[in-house]
């Protein structure tokens, strides 16, 4: 099935709005959509990463700062 929106006369609400729309849906059936392949083995490396004390966590308030301040 293609489904296509009228984009260029849509505003930046309406497609917000539409991309919450679909999100929402894939959300509610997220248990039901399968994990590629690869997914399993990048979580592992990250997860062996983390015990090595390779990774830096930030507070995520700061962050959303820190990317408000780069990106302004």
């Amino acid at each position: 099935m293609r489904i296509t929106l009228p984009l260029e006369q849509m505003s930046i609400e309406e497609k917000i709005q539409s991309m919450e729309n679909i999100w929402s849906n894939l959300c509610k059936k997220a248990d039901d959509l399968p994990s590629p392949s690869w997914h399993k083995d990048v979580l592992q490396e990250r997860k062996e990463s983390i015990k090595k004390g390779d990774e830096k966590f930030v507070d995520w308030d700061k962050a959303k700062e820190y990317i408000r301040n780069k990106t302004l």
